[in-house]
């Protein structure tokens, strides 16, 4: 016994496509984007093998990159 298909329209034809993509979706990239930027315009502070790497001093480093001190 066979069940009857429906068939959906193709979204071209009805002339509307929509496209959601979730919020890490553009703000993943974008914060990359900024990380990598800013480390091209300033390279002394990218120093992966000097320094203390812990992790308040990485987010104390961000902070100041951020607020321009």
């Amino acid at each position: 016994m066979s069940a009857p298909t429906h068939s959906r329209p193709h979204p071209a034809a009805t002339g509307r496509v929509d496209i959601r993509l979730p919020w890490w979706a553009i703000v993943l990239p974008a914060v990359a984007f900024v990380a990598l930027l800013l480390l091209i315009l300033n390279p002394a502070d990218a120093q992966a093998t000097a320094g203390d790497p812990s992790l308040v001093h990485i987010l104390g480093r961000a902070k100041d990159l951020v607020l321009g001190q």
